[in-house]
């Protein structure tokens, strides 16, 4: 594949441009915000590199797109991709950060800090012995490079991992991987949940009810996408015990609405979507190294099945 001229349309195209701009690619460029791209730009291009496309634009005569994130649900989910053009996605240290942003939180439960931040408010002396991560049971939704990588840092801290993924496929560093209709029977011995999955028509509102009513007081964190998660399911398994705490970082609609009911939850904790941002020197780091097995024709670990969507 021949590739001359390359689109870059992102909210960080400033510091995508110096980076680049670094390298001697031989490559013509335009670097802009997605607001100020058009149809001309679009035609002009060989490649382009986004985190997301527009319906309204006619992608035809793009011959690879590259996403800087992740997920590449903005391009694919419940949108007609053209199989002739190339995409691939951003694969960086999303899966340490993503394992240390759930550690985090995990760590914060089991030592008990809010509990012990409240007796230090009210000036009480009342002491209760930390729990320990090897006494913990972990269920992982989705097993590929993220939650194959929070697998390995959690097992190496002895906890026990478990992981559902669409194909049931055995993994390293889970105990054992079972598919989506058949892990119900596991779920009432997990205390934390951790959904990793990317979002398709198999994964959209996932967890719901059905999934929720068979935890017993567990942790559930959502790091994937939030149109996988129903949030009036989450609410009344809150309210019903089966889920004692919820960590969200990504949401159906982003930013979360004011009025939204999470914001006042005792027992929800809200981030940015920013348990794996994507930075320009490896997103730059990333986009390159896609470029130059591109050309030289080698595999591409980062190149996605878009009928599978991931």
């Amino acid at each position: 594949m021949i590739i001359n001229n390359i689109l870059v349309a992102s909210p960080i195209y400033l510091e995508l441009k110096t980076l680049i701009g670094k390298e001697e690619l031989h490559k013509n460029f335009r670097f802009m915000s997605g607001e100020e791209m058009t149809q001309e730009d679009l035609g002009w291009a060989d490649a382009f590199v986004s985190f997301n496309i527009k319906s309204t634009y006619d992608y035809s005569h793009v011959k690879w797109v590259h996403s800087l994130g992740a997920g590449v649900d903005r391009f694919l989910f419940k949108k007609d991709w053209n199989e002739d053009i190339l995409l691939t996605r951003t694969i960086c240290s999303f899966g340490q950060r993503i394992a240390e942003y759930c550690l985090s939180y995990i760590l914060k439960d089991l030592q008990f800090h809010e509990q012990f931040q409240e007796l230090k408010h009210q000036k009480t002396w009342r002491p209760n012995t930390p729990k320990l991560l090897n006494e913990q049971k972990v269920m992982i939704y989705g097993t590929g490079e993220i939650g194959q990588t929070t697998a390995k840092i959690l097992t190496g801290l002895g906890v026990d991992v478990y992981g559902v993924s669409l194909s049931g496929k055995e993994k390293e560093f889970f105990k054992e991987v079972m598919t989506v209709d058949l892990h119900f029977s596991r779920l009432s011995g997990m205390n934390y949940i951790i959904n990793t999955l990317p979002l398709t028509e198999q994964t959209a509102d996932l967890f719901d009810g059905s999934i929720f009513r068979h935890l017993s007081s567990a942790g559930f964190f959502n790091v994937g996408r939030g149109a996988s998660l129903n949030e009036e399911a989450l609410l009344r398994a809150l309210s019903d015990n089966h889920v004692r705490f919820a960590v969200l970082d990504v949401f159906s609609q982003e930013p979360l609405p004011e009025e939204h009911p999470f914001w006042e939850h005792p027992n929800v904790h809200i981030t940015p979507h920013i348990s794996a941002v994507t930075t320009p020197d490896e997103g730059v780091a990333c986009f390159l190294e896609t470029l130059k097995n591109i050309e030289e024709n080698k595999p591409l670990p980062n190149k996605v099945d878009v009928n599978k969507g991931y």
